[in-house]
C-alpha cells in the first residue's frame, strides 16, 4: 500500500524538459494515473494557471466557443482532460502561431492514439508528447531505478539476494494505479478497479465510438484479462460474444486507445521469412487483471499457469515505465518464429543494438531457459546485445557472453 505523499515519476525531468522547448506539451494516459497531480506540481510551480475540462462549466464554455475561450486563457496554462474538446485544437495552433513560446500550453488527455492522431494534425510541429504509465515498483519506493543501466551497459553482477516471491505477488495483485494502492485491504482495491472500468467504458469508451453492445466491453476485457501475455486470438475473444470477429478486432482497438489493453507487436526482419507476425496482449496493469479475474495474493500463488502470465505482464509494463523515464528511445516487441523459439520482450534501441528478455515464474534457471535467446541472437546477428532470463530467484549469474540469469526483485531494487 502506498500513503498519500507524492511519490516522485520517472517521467517528471522529460516533461520539464519538453516545457522548456516546446509550445504545447501533451501529458497523455488513462484516468486515475496522476496525470492531473504531475501536471499541477510542475505547472503551478512556474506560474500556470489550471482548468479542468472535466468541470461543466468550463467544458460548456470551451464546446460553445473554442476560440474565444482560447483567447480569454492565461499566458500559461493547464488544460486537463484536453481530449474532451476537440474543437478546441485549431484554437490552441491559432494562439500558439500569434505568438510561438515555449511551454505556452500544458494539456492532459485520457484517450490514446485517436487524441494523439487529431492533436498532432492540429499542432504539427508545435507540440510534443509525454507519455504517463502507472507507477513503476522503483517509484512506489521513492528512488530510480538502474535496471536498465545495469542492463544495457552489461554491468550485472554475480551475486545473491533474498528471494521476492511473496512481494513479487503482492505487487502483481496491487497493479500500479495511484487510488487503488491507497486502498486499505485487498477486496477494495478489487472494488475501486472493478468501479473504475464500468466509468471508463461509459464515459470516454462512449465518448470515442458510438458503440451498440457497449455491454460486450466489460465482458471483453475480462476475457482479455485471462489471455494477458499470449499471442492475439480474435477468434478465441470473440467465441463468448455475438458479435463479428471485426467488431471484436474494433472493440481491441478501443480498449487500446483507453489504455486498458496493450499490443506488444511482434519482431521481426525484412531477410527471415519463419517468423510469427501476430501481436501479443498485454493487459494495461496487472492490477487490474488480477480484479477482473477475481484472484487474489493466495489464489494467484496457488495457480502457477496464470501466475506465469501475469509475471510476465508485470515484467513488461515495469520496463517500459522504467524506460519512459531515460534518454534513449527504446522500442519494445516479442520474437516468435515458427519452430516455436520465443523471447518475451526484445528492445531495440536506433537500427543496430538489440536485447532479449525472458520472463519466469519459477526460482531455478537452466541453460534450456536461454533457447528462445540463443535463436534470437543467431538471427540478429551483431545487433544482438545481451539478454537476461528474469526469474524469481536469488542469483545473479553469467550463462555465456551477454546472457545472464537475474532475480526479478532487481527491476525494483539498486
Amino acid at each position: 500500500m502506498v500513503d498519500s505523499k507524492i511519490y516522485p515519476r520517472l517521467v517528471e525531468r522529460r516533461l520539464i524538459e519538453a516545457l522548456e522547448d516546446a509550445p504545447v506539451v501533451l501529458l497523455n494516459g488513462p484516468r486515475q494515473w496522476g496525470k492531473t497531480t504531475l501536471a499541477r506540481r510542475i505547472g503551478e510551480a512556474s506560474g500556470y494557471t489550471y482548468f479542468s475540462l472535466d468541470d461543466e462549466v468550463a467544458f460548456s464554455a470551451a464546446v460553445s466557443d473554442p476560440i474565444g475561450f482560447a483567447g480569454r486563457l492565461p499566458s500559461r496554462c493547464i488544460l486537463d482532460e484536453v481530449q474532451r474538446v476537440p474543437g478546441l485544437f485549431p484554437a490552441l495552433k491559432t494562439i500558439v502561431d500569434r505568438r510561438r513560446e515555449a511551454g505556452r500550453f500544458l494539456v492532459t488527455g485520457s484517450a490514446n492514439a485517436l487524441l494523439v492522431h487529431k492533436m498532432s494534425e492540429s499542432l504539427a510541429g508545435r507540440m510534443e508528447v509525454v507519455r504517463l504509465h502507472p507507477f513503476a515498483q522503483c517509484e512506489l519506493e521513492g528512488r530510480s531505478s538502474s535496471f536498465f543501466d545495469q542492463f544495457i551497459g552489461e554491468k550485472w553482477k554475480s551475486g545473491t539476494q533474498e528471494r521476492v516471491e511473496t512481494d513479487l505477488i503482492r505487487r502483481i495483485v496491487a497493479g500500479g494505479f495511484p487510488p487503488a494502492l491507497i486502498r486499505p485491504s485487498a477486496r477494495r482495491r478489487r472494488t475501486w478497479y472493478r468501479n473504475y472500468l464500468d466509468a471508463l467504458i461509459q464515459r470516454d469508451v462512449r465518448e470515442l465510438a458510438r458503440i451498440r453492445s457497449l455491454d460486450v466491453m466489460p465482458r471483453l476485457i475480462e476475457v482479455a484479462a485471462g489471455q494477458t501475455a499470449r499471442p492475439i486470438n480474435v477468434s478465441d475473444l470473440a467465441g463468448p460474444f455475438q458479435v463479428s470477429r471485426p467488431t471484436i478486432r474494433e472493440y481491441l482497438t478501443l480498449l487500446q486507445q483507453v489504455f486498458l489493453i496493450d499490443e506488444l507487436p511482434p519482431w521481426h526482419s525484412n531477410r527471415l521469412n519463419r517468423l510469427v507476425k501476430s501481436a501479443k496482449l498485454h493487459l494495461g496493469d496487472s492490477g487490474l487483471a488480477c480484479a477482473l479475474l477475481g484472484v487474489d495474493e493466495s489464489a494467484l500463488s496457488a495457480d502457477r499457469m496464470l501466475l506465469g502470465q501475469l509475471t510476465e505482464t508485470f515484467v513488461f509494463q515495469k520496463l517500459r515505465r522504467q524506460a519512459s523515464g531515460g534518454d534513449d528511445e527504446l522500442r519494445f516487441h516479442h520474437y516468435r518464429d515458427k519452430d516455436g523459439f520465443e523471447v518475451d520482450i526484445v528492445i531495440e534501441r536506433g537500427q543496430s543494438e538489440l536485447w532479449g528478455i525472458e520472463v519466469k515464474a519459477g526460482a531455478t534457471v537452466t541453460i534450456g531457459d536461454f533457447r528462445g535467446l540463443h535463436r534470437l541472437q543467431a538471427a540478429v546477428g551483431r545487433r544482438f546485445c545481451g539478454g537476461a532470463v528474469l526469474y524469481d530467484g536469488t542469483t545473479c549469474v553469467s550463462f555465456g557472453k551477454g546472457l545472464w540469469a537475474v532475480p526479478i526483485g532487481q527491476l525494483w531494487k539498486r
